[in-house]
């Protein structure tokens, strides 16, 4: 019974054994056909030389792979193949090779094709001088130049690149530029997958289109949607307007893009900047949304003005701009500032409009608060709406309309008084310094005014009521007041000048709300949480092509040649660099430091 046992046991030995040499005789090179057959000792020693004949190329078979060509140099004693003439290697029904020469190791598994190389598979078609195909890895690669033509994306250059055949994914490296008939893309590194047409971008990297042009350093585009993603110094130039942001969307079917974070608009026609953390344009529409600390500077050379407010939009073409601002608007400029609901600016025109809240009523006890206020040197302006004109040219405020329930303070020079002025309307003339030289108040006048001598003593105060009023500057100080069909008015000494009548109905003196620099525009708003910038990974270096699985092969297809005491080196290892010279043949990309932005 245990002989019996025993016998069994070295039978399944021996099946065992039988099934694992099959399987390695199973792995070697088959030549399937071949027309003619001959030998030369001297030129290809330990080698078959093969020819094809009129029925049909010589066909070479391994481990799922069929190879053609018209001659070939076959090494038996190291499983390896040099094939020439009109060679095709195919790959199951999806993987296609053509070139005028390929090497081929059983033992390595790594094919080397050179001349007229052309690589297809389902969505795409490479072409190049030298190629490797590694098998084991199934990935291919190159490393002097190749192209790559996708019908729905375009054409992909690069002076090195990488196929990866399981995921269907190519990566190019160094001077990779894609041409397509709507735009150029251009970069260090890009990431294709031949299935999705999704490209992701590494380095610096532009897409130039007809009327725009993208720039970051770590993006991701659609190329058969045609919508992209981009982070990291990222920036679109639309024709004058330029938008820049931690992170940008782009549809070019739409013609929109949106920004998040850090956003700076920059309309050079127009000299004007916005700063914001979310922003929407529309270029067809010549429209600009932006929001989270919105901020529109009109960039002049003596003196620029800041607008901030919770929402501004842009409108307009290049030559007709119209910004609005919404909700808590503040202004400021050296020599004028101001605060409203809503401000309305035509570029074109040079028309600025303050504009009260047409829902509050004057019985709403906020009414006055958010009345429209400009300020201008030691002048305090109110209304319902305020219209101030100027010359965006000369750089230069021109005159000042302020609609319905017009208030203006002056603080005495030397006292704790006040100088009002209130009526319907307001008619302000600027000088050559943007000071206030003459104020005109139309229709039911009332003023209180303190009036002093050269040497700054105070005569008396006057309060009187008028149909209109002429107030005149020199300086920022009143030095004339006229009045038009006086109903009455008279001149009190302080001493005998009633308490209870220093200041006229509706007075608000708001000097505390008066922005005095621009870092005064945003004390009043809340924190700022700006959101986490994600949906990128990093850039990771690409791992060797030639790397120490693929380098240990070809080693131990050299110690195979040694055991069966072969002179020559192996030829498995004929197109593999050493690993001291690996590192030169694909640098990584190394990514530009961030730039930092302030909030």
């Amino acid at each position: 019974m245990k002989t019996v046992q025993i016998r069994y046991i070295y039978f399944i030995l021996f099946f065992i054994s039988f099934i694992k040499l099959n399987a390695q005789e199973q792995k070697r090179i088959k030549i399937e056909y071949s027309g003619f057959l001959s030998f030369s000792e001297e030129k290809y020693p330990d080698a078959k030389i093969l020819t094809r004949d009129d029925s049909g190329q010589i066909h070479i078979i391994h481990e799922g792979v069929n190879m053609w060509c018209d001659q070939a140099i076959f090494y038996s004693n190291e499983d390896f193949i040099e094939a020439y003439g009109h060679v095709k290697m195919k790959q199951g029904d999806t993987i296609n090779m053509d070139a005028k020469y390929v090497e081929y190791s059983g033992k390595t598994k790594l094919a080397f094709a050179s001349g007229d190389v052309v690589l297809t598979e389902p969505s795409s078609v490479l072409t190049t001088d030298t190629l490797y195909f590694d098998r084991a890895k199934q990935e291919s690669f190159y490393k002097t130049g190749g192209t790559v033509v996708r019908d729905s994306s375009g054409t992909i250059t690069s002076r090195i690149g990488r196929y990866y055949m399981n995921t269907k994914k190519y990566q190019f490296v160094n001077d990779v530029k894609l041409v397509n008939p709507q735009y150029v893309l251009e970069t260090e590194q890009l990431d294709y997958y031949t299935e999705s047409a999704l490209a992701y971008m590494y380095g610096p990297s532009t897409i130039t289109g007809s009327s725009s042009k993208i720039y970051c350093e770590r993006g991701f585009y659609d190329t058969t949607k045609d919508i992209g993603y981009f982070i990291k110094n990222s920036r679109i130039d639309y024709d004058n307007r330029t938008i820049e942001g931690d992170s940008l969307y782009f549809d070019r079917n739409k013609n929109f893009a949106s920004a998040t974070n850090n956003i700076i608009v920059t309309d050079t026609l127009n000299k004007s900047v916005i700063k914001g953390h979310y922003a929407e344009v529309y270029k067809a529409k010549d429209s600009l949304f932006i929001t989270k600390r919105a901020l529109a500077i009109s960039v002049q050379e003596k003196d620029s003005l800041y607008i901030h407010s919770d929402t501004l939009m842009v409108t307009g073409k290049p030559e007709h701009r119209i910004t609005r601002a919404f909700r808590n608007v503040r202004m400021y400029k050296s020599d004028m500032s101001g605060k409203a609901d809503s401000i309305h600016i035509d570029q074109q025109t040079g028309l600025t409009q303050l504009i009260n809240l047409s829902r509050l009523s004057p019985k709403d006890n906020f009414a006055v608060k958010r009345r429209p206020i400009l300020w201008n040197f030691d002048n305090q302006m109110t209304g319902d709406t305020i219209h101030i004109r100027s010359s965006p040219k000369e750089e230069k405020l021109d005159s000042l309309i302020v609609f319905e329930n017009a208030f203006i303070i002056n603080k005495d020079t030397v006292g704790d008084g006040f100088n009002q002025i209130k009526g319907q309307r307001l008619y302000g003339l600027f000088n050559e310094k943007n000071q206030l030289y003459q104020v005109d108040i139309i229709r039911n006048a009332e003023s209180i005014y303190y009036a002093r001598n050269d040497e700054q003593e105070l005569i008396g105060i006057e309060k009187s009521k008028s149909a209109n009023i002429s107030m005149y500057f020199v300086g920022n100080e009143i030095n004339e007041i006229k009045k038009i069909n006086q109903v009455d008015g008279s001149l009190y000494p302080k001493s005998k000048y009633p308490e209870n009548s220093t200041k006229l109905k509706g007075f608000d003196w708001r000097e505390e709300e008066r922005p005095k620099s621009v870092e005064d525009l945003f004390k009043d708003d809340p924190p700022l949480n700006l959101p986490v910038i994600k949906g990128l990974e990093d850039y990771i270096p690409q791992e060797e092509f030639f790397d120490d699985e693929l380098i240990n092969r070809a080693e131990e297809a050299e110690e195979n040649n040694k055991s069966k005491n072969l002179k020559n080196p192996s030829k498995a290892s004929r197109h593999i660099p050493s690993k001291d010279s690996i590192q030169n043949i694909t640098k990584p990309i190394k990514e530009p430091a961030t730039l930092e932005k302030a909030p």
